[in-house]
């Protein structure tokens, strides 16, 4: 039961990260990958502003913000100055590099004995450490969806979904699809930055190489989602990347502890996530091919 839990835990802490993913690779149809970069940037200013004595809340908000201004920079190289958007996230992961090293003055920063959400929710709900982290991380996830389903059934937010299908459209109606683009990445890149802000309050540490394979692992859970529900609404659709995410990171968890018996160690992690990709972007042709065949 304990490997269920953790599952749950981190596919809920990692779910803010995929939703990220998920606006802007399926909303936006843009290859971002300056996500990579993204991710320990929300976990660099989180640590730092924790250990210079900041609530962890804010910590979080000020992530979010981070994260934000991240994705509008790589936004503004694609859009305004018509750098590929595969290379603009390139460049922009490249910079955050170099800068969260500058933020937190080394490359780890450890937050032991710091205040985090989760034990604030622990205290203030008198609750073991396990449950509140659990809480937290859902309430966060739930009402990043929420949020997320309000927002794009706003008039902003269907101009956003329709930037992605049909540029060309949002233009005639007298919309800068350029502008979408980069409110979208901005709000992506935000999600990614507070989901690392995140998962450094809860591993009790910062590191610079947090976000290697951040993309990956967003496109996983995106994709696992997918194929198991079958999404025919965007609340759908969002819901699907929290339970692929969950999935996820189940999967991952299951290969570490009980990997041993077939070799599976430590040190391939990175292959045994390129498989479950693999496997997944595999599964939808396979299905098909079988459904011919009948």
């Amino acid at each position: 039961m304990s490997i269920v839990m953790a599952a749950v835990e981190q596919g809920l802490i990692y779910g803010l990260m995929a939703l990220g993913v998920y606006i802007s690779f399926r909303i936006l149809s843009f290859p971002d990958l300056s996500v990579d970069g993204t991710f320990p940037l929300g976990a660099a200013v989180g640590a730092t502003l924790i250990v210079a004595g900041w609530n962890p809340y804010a910590a979080l908000g000020v992530a979010f913000v981070a994260g934000a201004v991240g994705g509008a920079f790589t936004g503004v190289l694609a859009t305004k100055f018509r750098i590929q958007g595969l290379l603009a996230g390139v460049l922009t992961m490249i910079m955050l590099y170099s800068l969260n090293l500058r933020i937190m003055g080394r490359p780890n920063l450890p937050l032991l004995g710091r205040p985090s959400v989760f034990r604030l929710a622990a205290q203030w709900g008198g609750i073991p450490m396990s449950w509140a982290n659990l809480a937290v991380a859902a309430s966060l996830m739930l009402g990043a969806i929420l949020l997320l389903h309000l927002l794009f059934r706003t008039e902003v937010g269907l101009t956003l979904r329709a930037t992605g299908d049909n540029p060309g459209m949002v233009r005639a109606y007298g919309t800068s699809p350029e502008g979408m683009i980069i409110l979208g990445l901005a709000l992506a890149n935000g999600l990614v930055a507070l989901s690392g802000a995140l998962a450094a309050q809860h591993s009790g540490f910062a590191d610079v190489g947090l976000g290697v394979g951040t993309i990956v692992a967003g496109l996983a859970s995106v994709i696992v989602g997918e194929i198991l529900l079958r999404p025919r609404s965007i609340l759908w659709a969002l819901g699907a990347v929290m339970v692929g995410s969950c999935l996820y990171r189940g999967a991952i968890l299951v290969a570490l502890r009980y990997g041993s018996a077939v070799g599976f160690t430590a040190s391939d992690l990175r292959l045994l996530t390129a498989l479950v990709v693999l496997g997944a972007l595999i599964a939808p042709a396979w299905r098909l091919h079988r459904e011919e065949a009948r």
